[in-house]
């Protein structure tokens, strides 16, 4: 990400932009007018949305970014997104064990931080990766889920979710039994690869070992640089909000779920009502099978 002078210091994003407001061109000042009076809006808009609401063109809003200090107008959304959540109060790192709160604080700190993950989600996720995931997802044959760790329940929940929609889906633990699956894999396979950092050395060998099979590669990791999203033929990015100690994967965790669930949903919708018969005819047997 490119930083410049303006961005130097403590002071945060929004303070510097209203700061120098002078310094701006006429529609650089438009923009920075609507940023700064709409911001909780900016995360969740396209560069078209923005330039339509401050009146000028697509390619003033990336040449505003810049001007602030930021390499593309997505990670600018990520960061104003970052700031309104209020970070410095999140509980992702061992400064909880240094002050004694009450279960119910500690409870309301975690919804908060759960609400900031989510409202940062929609910041980092691509709308065109997501609509080329459902896509993929839609059309194939066979999917692989992998994750450890935290990453591993994320995992989990997608092969009970996608199973339910009548794909053949694998997930396992244990490596090797995943390393034995791969080699049956071709073009017509997805494997969704699940990692926060996206440099889990496992998580990395089988995603590579599955795209060399043909399968299409779906990663579902935090925005950055890293070995995964690389080599991802979709990137489902996860905005950054965990540090790297940190006392459980408490708000990775969230993202990770709800990309999850908005990917089951989203095939739930394509495929109609028919998936609703079936659904139906499960629980009718379940009814009967209680005891």
């Amino acid at each position: 990400m490119e930083t410049t002078e303006l961005l130097a210091g403590d002071e945060d994003m929004l303070g510097q932009i209203r700061r120098q407001l002078s310094r701006f061109s006429k529609t650089e000042r438009k923009i920075a007018e609507y940023v700064l009076n709409h911001a909780e809006l900016i995360p969740t808009m396209t560069t078209k949305e923005l330039a339509a609401k401050a009146d000028v063109s697509e390619a003033s809003v990336v040449r505003f970014t810049k001007s602030v200090g930021i390499g593309s107008f997505k990670a600018f959304k990520i960061l104003l997104a970052q700031e309104l959540v209020n970070q410095e109060e999140y509980i992702t790192d061992f400064s909880i064990t240094q002050k004694k709160d009450t279960p119910y604080e500690l409870f309301q700190k975690v919804v908060h931080v759960n609400r900031g993950a989510i409202d940062l989600l929609l910041a980092s996720i691509e709308k065109k990766e997501l609509e080329k995931a459902v896509k993929t997802l839609q059309n194939a044959r066979r999917i692989l889920f992998y994750g450890v760790g935290g990453s591993a329940v994320a995992a989990m929940d997608a092969h009970f979710k996608f199973t339910k929609l009548g794909y053949q889906v694998e997930y396992h633990a244990d490596f090797h039994y995943m390393l034995s699956v791969i080699p049956f894999l071709s073009e017509n396979d997805v494997f969704v690869a699940i990692s926060m950092s996206g440099e889990t050395k496992d998580v990395l060998e089988l995603a590579r070992f599955a795209k060399q099979q043909g399968a299409v590669l779906i990663a579902i990791t935090n925005l950055n640089k890293s070995p995964l999203c690389k080599e991802a033929d979709i990137q489902l990015a996860t905005p950054n909000v965990e540090k790297d100690f940190r006392v459980g994967s408490i708000t990775s965790r969230m993202t990770q779920l709800t990309v999850i669930d908005a990917l089951y949903i989203s095939l739930v919708n394509q495929m109609g009502e028919g998936i609703i018969d079936r659904y139906q005819n499960a629980r009718e047997q379940a009814v009967k099978l209680r005891r």
